[in-house]
């Protein structure tokens, strides 16, 4: 029952050398080619006499599956954020592109901020791209076309400071179809390839969103916010201008969301007494791959026991927007249990860019 493929291919690479050019490409090929070359400086980095390049040279774990350049790479985004040091604008700006120039340049800032550097290290990336919401609502569609009600109280996994929490709140334009308040900051509007999804049946509501994160990041705090923002690439404008949206509108109602470790979170809200006419659903993007398989495997035990009570007037769902290890393709992935015609079989609805550019619809 779980979401996620075994882990294979790219996300198993064991040599640094190879897997920094796999994350500088992708970089590359998605738009930022100035923090592709940063990443690339990390080679520079593991072979110096730095606290950063020693826990950088003796990681134990796998660098791609481990997020580890992009770990490292929010954190030199954030000297510039903050204005501890400037000098990287220039290559985010693409002033800068000579790569040697720019090795130099984040082996300086290295040394000169080792001690501040070393934490981004500590934990994976926190980047709840707004940008995958477009695929979460089109799955969210799909399930309206086939639960007896609408309505959808829904809970997210590794929400991280909640960006997409807030998906009640979001504007969405999927090919054809509209839904979300028109007046909305967040605008999400990706480049839509294939069919358009269902447009939103009568009576379609989100009545609820909660989410939880290990280490939830408060994006009304000034501080907590720029740390998001630093694991953003720098020279991805639109996906800047999405955090600021979603900075706005926390400030103005802040997400719903606790700090609780993802299994015990869904075991909780599986738990709780559900309403007749409403339909319950999990979602998570981005997220699976870091979990213990402990924790995944609680999650869909949990997910297993209340499937066999769902009923056509309490169904359950899960929506998992999630990497596929061996091709790294962004997969959206639906399962709903009614307890009649429909028993949790898994339906691939759509591929998507990483960051939500383009969504590519294939429902079967």
């Amino acid at each position: 029952m779980g979401m996620a493929a075994d882990e294979t291919g790219i996300m198993a690479l064991e040599d640094f050398a190879a897997a920094l050019d796999w994350q500088a490409r992708h970089a590359e090929e998605n738009g930022a080619p100035a923090t592709a070359r940063v990443i690339r400086a990390l080679a520079g980095v593991r072979a110096s006499d730095t606290a950063t390049g020693r826990r950088i040279a003796n990681w134990p774990g796998l660098t791609l599956k481990d997020a580890m350049p992009l770990r490292i790479a929010g954190g030199f985004h954030h000297l510039l954020l903050t204005g501890a040091d400037d000098r990287l604008a220039q290559v985010y700006a693409g002033e800068v592109t000579d790569q040697a120039e720019v090795d130099a340049l984040v082996l300086d800032l290295t040394h000169r901020f080792d001690a501040r550097l070393l934490p981004w290290l500590d934990g994976p990336p926190q980047t709840n791209e707004a940008g995958r919401a477009a695929s979460i609502m089109a799955g969210l569609l799909w399930l309206a076309q086939r639960v007896r009600a609408p309505r959808f109280d829904l809970f997210e996994l590794g929400a991280s400071a909640g960006v997409n929490t807030m998906i009640d709140r979001y504007f969405f334009r999927l090919g054809a179809v509209e839904v979300g308040p028109a007046s909305s900051p967040m605008r999400i509007v990706p480049d839509w390839r294939g069919a358009s999804p269902p447009a939103p049946p009568q009576g379609f509501a989100i009545t609820a969103v909660k989410g939880c994160d290990i280490a939830p990041i408060n994006l009304a705090d000034t501080d907590s916010a720029l740390r998001l923002k630093a694991y953003v690439w720098a020279d991805a404008g639109e996906r800047l201008g999405r955090i600021d949206a979603a900075i706005a509108l926390a400030s103005d109602q802040p997400p719903d969301l606790v700090a609780a470790d993802a299994g015990d979170f869904a075991a909780t809200m599986l738990a709780r007494p559900q309403l007749p006419g409403s339909a319950r659903v999990m979602f998570h993007s981005i997220m699976w791959q870091y979990m213990p398989a402990e924790t995944q495997q609680r999650i869909t035990a949990a997910f297993e026991a209340a499937a066999k009570l769902a009923t056509p007037d309490t169904p359950l769902g899960w929506i998992a927007l999630e990497t596929d290890p061996a091709t790294f393709r962004h997969e959206l992935r639906v399962r709903l249990w009614d307890g009649a015609a429909h028993q949790g079989e898994e339906q691939l609805l759509s591929h998507a860019h990483p960051h939500g550019a383009w969504v590519a619809w294939r429902e079967p």
